[in-house]
């Protein structure tokens, strides 16, 4: 369960984390009343779940209770990223001497808690060089050692009341991680304020499986058209932040594709699992849908079986034919019922066809502009 921004600052309250002064707002009237409340310049703060709201124009500052209530009456009811913008935070606008970067997630690797951490938070976090990132696998049975914190504050480079107060934050996020059933959150920016520091920005995403254990969380499910439209023809999606679009049979399957695409550097922009019965009218209107999203290159992988190759392969010619996909180019690796009919379908109409795994995933990571030399095992990718 992902949890609103504001939502997520109440949490990190709780655990002694430093927050800004702020209270949310659905009327630009509230936002200019919470601004006079604060006496102080303040920032307006579209309250979405998606990434990249600050760069889409979804934080606003203002330095009185009129420009607050102008900036909270154009954020209130526009759409970021495609999701409708009913609230907004009002918080007190930061003096920043610095940004740092603080999360801990889950991670499949160590299958264990793993804390994430850098000296140059911020917006362009994404684009920080994998050097400057600093992770530090925890020990469930154990937790997080003053060592560790010591060993990361070290490797990023900051020492006295800096280091101090980031590893009391650090510690405090990763008690909240693990009595809240928590399996991603982040600070960004830990921004440093004077003499101390103060999460200027959180994200929350708690267990759906561990909802029985908390109540009082809020149901805070957001999804965008696309989403909805997707679900509503019964497939499984989820909205990731790479720029291939995967269409595949099979959540083990789709999985599989984005680990094999990642190891060619290029990053999956979804998960879509179409299942093991989907007809072609389905898959077309889905492909029309991941069209919408604008990725540099689309992936379909099929292990026919209850799905035959001969549909799949005639639903994308038809895409291709209708001119839905414009100028993305499309790739697609087909084995198992009908595979040779799929496979002279897509030959006929100019689609790439594969009937290995990896060579697909190279050609739509070359396509996305990955890095292709990638080597190793990858085992049995049937």
């Amino acid at each position: 369960m992902k949890l609103y921004e504001y939502m997520a600052k109440e949490v990190f309250h709780r655990y002694n984390i430093p927050i800004p002064d702020g209270e949310v707002a659905s009327s630009p009237g509230a936002a200019g009343e919470i601004a006079r409340r604060l006496g102080r310049p303040v920032a307006i703060k579209a309250q979405v779940l998606a990434g990249g709201r600050g760069k889409a124009g979804g934080i606003q500052f203002a330095p009185d209770p009129a420009a607050a209530e102008a900036a909270a009456g154009e954020l209130l009811g526009s759409t970021i990223n495609d999701l409708p913008v009913e609230r907004v935070l009002v918080e007190e606008q930061l003096s920043i001497d610095g940004e740092l970067y603080l999360g801990i997630i889950i991670d499949p690797a160590s299958r264990g808690p793993l804390v994430i951490a850098s000296a140059r938070g911020g917006v362009d976090i994404e684009e920080v060089p994998d050097r400057d990132i600093i992770r530090e696998p925890v020990d469930v049975r154990w937790g997080l050692f003053p060592y560790q914190v010591r060993s990361i504050t070290s490797r990023m480079g900051i020492s006295g009341r800096v280091a101090n107060r980031f590893a009391a934050v650090a510690v405090s996020l990763y008690r909240l991680f693990r009595r809240e059933d928590v399996i991603l959150t982040e600070i960004n920016p830990l921004v440093i304020s004077g003499n101390d520091l103060v999460a200027a920005d959180g994200r929350l995403t708690t267990d759906d499986d561990a909802a029985f254990r908390h109540p009082e969380v809020p149901d805070t499910e957001e999804r965008t058209g696309i989403e909805e439209e997707i679900t509503d023809l019964g497939l499984s999606y989820v909205p990731l932040d790479g720029s291939v679009a995967i269409m595949a049979n099979g959540a083990g399957a789709t999985m599989a594709t984005m680990d094999i695409l990642e190891h060619f550097g290029a990053r999956a922009m979804n998960f879509l699992d179409v299942g093991g019965g989907a007809d072609g009218e389905k898959m077309i209107r889905a492909l029309e849908l991941l069209a919408r999203t604008k990725p540099a290159v689309v992936l379909i992988n099929v292990f026919g079986g209850i799905t035959r190759c001969d549909e799949v392969a005639t639903a994308a010619r038809d895409v291709s034919r209708r001119g839905v996909l414009g100028d993305i180019p499309l790739v697609v690796r087909l084995v198992g019922t009908n595979e040779e009919e799929g496979r002279e379908i897509l030959r006929e109409a100019g689609i790439p066809a594969h009937s290995q795994l990896l060579d697909a995933a190279r050609e739509a990571a070359q396509l996305a502009g990955g890095n292709v030399g990638g080597g190793g095992d990858l085992g049995d990718t049937r």
